[in-house]
């Protein structure tokens, strides 16, 4: 019985053993993809390459070249810490010196290591210790960059998300940023207050296009967003001026503007930041009449006055905000782009304005290298 008791003790303790070790390493790897943990797991791996290619480069030489030793060491500018990138370089430096010493003078036929391949390798790992050194600046891992990345975009997708609007209202936006990126310097942040009476949404154009823009865009939305609501209507454009005024940027001006709808009676405000005006077509003539109140862009000077405009929605009515990008184009007068969006703008009367804001966009503006925003509230007959 007491052997059988200790097998049973020794077969738990080892279990345990390796419970703790599989725990063990599957934490060191998640943390080494977050970017959180050590990287000597992928330094161990590609220090274990590095003879594996020179065997066989001795072994083959017709079909894995000597230059193959730059695979290692791109994988590890993309991996590894600047420090852990000494280490790779001096294993493939002895790799290099093994190989020509076994395989010979280069001339004496293919496969050799010659000057172009000692070029091509060293190359190649100035290349990738420049990459790690700008990685441990920034200090974003490669693993986590695009990652967070992708989560900027979504934030802003998010953030841009269009209330949902009571029976008899449709709304929709399109968002196309300048040369097919994923950033864009234009955004919407909009918001239902007075106990989900009112809808306020704010159209921002930020100075610059496409990524160049992007990060400021992020960040004024964000702001935006949070002092959508949390004031009076006529007191957020004084507000987002005095606080895009305060970043001090080099190109930190933007243009805005900011409708204040009324979902029950339909009557709205429009407050401008140097913006294009809206244009809002009225069911009854079939006519399309632009609106705009008056101010100055934002973060140019303190103290600026933004002046309403008043109107009303009637059923059958739209409303159509916009950015420049949609419009303006070199060598092209501004009126005519409008002529031009408001002339593709009537196709969509008689059959109705649902999934037209993209259509639109294809249509006016598909090409034009700069963001592109459209947004259509349409109040149903």
């Amino acid at each position: 019985m007491a052997g059988v008791a200790g097998a049973d003790s020794y077969s738990a303790r080892m279990r345990m053993t390796l419970h703790r070790v599989r725990n063990s390493v599957r934490k060191s790897g998640v943390d080494y993809f977050r970017g959180d943990g050590s990287d000597w797991i992928a330094l161990a791996g590609l220090l274990l390459t590095v003879p594996a290619i020179a065997l066989a480069t001795i072994a083959l030489p017709m079909w894995c070249a000597p230059s193959a030793l730059v695979l290692p060491i791109v994988a590890g500018g993309l991996l590894l810490r600047p420090a852990s990138l000494l280490s790779l370089y001096a294993a493939a430096a002895a790799a290099l010196i093994v190989e020509s010493m076994v395989l010979g003078p280069y001339p004496d036929g293919p496969g050799r290591v010659t000057p172009g391949t000692v070029l091509v390798v060293a190359a190649c790992g100035l290349f990738g210790l420049l990459i790690a050194q700008f990685r441990a600046r920034v200090g974003v891992p490669w693993r986590r960059g695009g990652t967070m990345l992708f989560d900027l975009r979504e934030r802003i997708r998010v953030q841009s998300a269009l209330p949902r609007l009571p029976q008899g209202w449709h709304q929709e936006m399109a968002l196309r940023p300048a040369g097919g990126q994923s950033f864009s310097g234009d955004f919407v942040v909009a918001a239902r207050t007075n106990g989900g009476r009112t809808l306020e949404v704010v159209l921002t154009d930020v100075s610059g296009k496409g990524m160049d823009a992007g990060s400021r865009a992020l960040l004024l939305s964000g702001a935006f967003g949070g002092l959508l609501g949390s004031l009076p209507p006529h007191n957020f454009l004084p507000a987002a001026n005095g606080y895009l005024l305060r970043q001090d940027w080099d190109e930190g001006f933007a243009t805005s503007i900011h409708l204040v709808l009324d979902l029950e009676s339909g009557d709205y405000e429009l407050l401008s930041a140097g913006h294009l005006p809206a244009l809002q077509l009225h069911a009854g003539s079939g006519r399309w009449e632009e609106k705009s109140g008056e101010g100055p862009l934002l973060g140019v000077y303190d103290g600026a006055q933004f002046d309403p405009v008043k109107g009303s929605l009637c059923p059958g009515d739209v409303l159509m905000l916009f950015t420049d990008g949609l419009v303006e184009a070199p060598g092209r007068d501004l009126g005519e782009g409008i002529d031009r969006l408001t002339g593709e703008a009537d196709r969509y009367v008689a059959p109705g304005f649902e999934g037209a804001a993209w259509h639109l966009i294809e249509a006016v503006a598909k090409d034009v290298n700069d963001d592109r925003a459209l947004l259509l509230i349409c109040r149903e007959p």
